[in-house]
């Protein structure tokens, strides 16, 4: 896209990313689309799986970490019987066992899985080591020792039943492999299994439902297209929200603290409702607007002060935003 042609739009895309698609190459493609001049995402999609991936554009870019962190859902296809060497469709058939699974067994043993537990990640992954992915020292036949990592799986439960391959629901912290999951699943059932299909349903307190697909874009006019994006401060609205008056709003803009004291006398807070997030917050923060309910930015609230940590360009001129909790 020919930089003239990009606008510095701001907002977040609920974007249903389709099968075989990069979460890059869809992320240009949406780029081009809204004729955005500045683009990121909120944590990849592998190409084997579709669903929700958010995408941030302008000063949405600068919240974008508040998704990362959160807790994620997805639906999985398991296929039992055949494990690969990705633990996923795209790898070779290692090896094939006989199925004898009954439904109550299988639902037995997704309870086992169910809490706190340590996960080694898979070669075929973007981790790095040496400072090269392991992806790519698992193509050239390569394995090399990887530290276990502490992931958390909130929910499992069955959503359709098939003696060979059954679909699940997944809720689960960040940094969980779901083909992972599925490799110990079918390991602990005795048969083997490895991922078959995998579509993402949500991130944090957004839902596949919100979302909109790239041929649904493509068929809207450009200004159709940008009022399918949320509002920036859509990814903070687990936050409690403040409002200041002109003057603290002022020194905030400008990147100084404000007395929490004064604040607490000026501002309405509201908290509200969203999954639970698997890495707690270790200080507070809050999402801080101006009187007209424009976002001005997030700061730290702690020891007295609000502490400005990420601020909105241009938050004098911006239009107010749309209410979110």
């Amino acid at each position: 896209m020919r930089r003239a042609a990009a606008d510095p739009i701001d907002g977040v895309l609920a974007l249903d990313k389709p099968l075989g698609v990069s979460s890059n190459l869809a992320l240009q493609a949406a780029r081009r689309l809204l004729q955005a001049r500045k683009a990121g995402h909120t944590g990849t999609l592998d190409p084997l799986a579709s669903g929700l991936l958010p995408l941030t554009f302008g000063e949405a870019t600068k919240f974008s970490a508040d998704l990362l962190e959160a807790d994620k859902e997805y639906q999985a296809t398991l296929e039992l019987g055949v494990t690969t060497s990705t633990g996923d469709a795209e790898g070779h058939v290692l090896e094939r066992r006989a199925v004898d699974v009954v439904r109550a067994q299988f639902e037995a043993v997704l309870l086992r899985f169910v809490g706190q537990q340590q996960q080694v990640p898979p070669m075929h992954s973007a981790l790095k080591h040496e400072g090269r992915p392991l992806y790519e020292l698992a193509r050239q036949g390569q394995e090399v020792e990887r530290a276990p990592r502490s992931v958390r799986i909130a929910r499992l439960a069955l959503v359709e039943w098939d003696g060979h391959r059954p679909k699940i629901e997944v809720e689960c912290s960040k940094g969980t492999y779901v083909r992972v999951l599925v490799q110990d699943i079918g390991a602990a059932l005795g048969c083997g299994a490895h991922l078959q299909a995998l579509r993402r349903t949500r991130v944090g307190h957004l839902r596949l439902e919100q979302a909109t697909s790239l041929a649904e874009l493509e068929k809207l006019e450009l200004a159709g297209r940008r009022q399918r994006l949320l509002p920036v401060d859509f990814l903070l609205a687990s936050l409690a929200r403040v409002t200041l008056d002109e003057g603290a709003a002022t020194r905030f803009g400008h990147g100084q603290r404000v007395a929490r004291s004064q604040a607490e006398v000026l501002a309405r807070e509201e908290r509200v409702s969203t999954p639970a997030q698997s890495t707690p917050v270790q200080l507070p923060r809050v999402r801080v607007y101006d009187a007209q309910g424009r976002l001005l930015g997030v700061a730290r609230d702690g020891a007295g002060w609000l502490e400005p940590t990420r601020l909105v360009a241009q938050a004098g001129t911006q239009a107010p935003v749309r209410a979110n909790g």
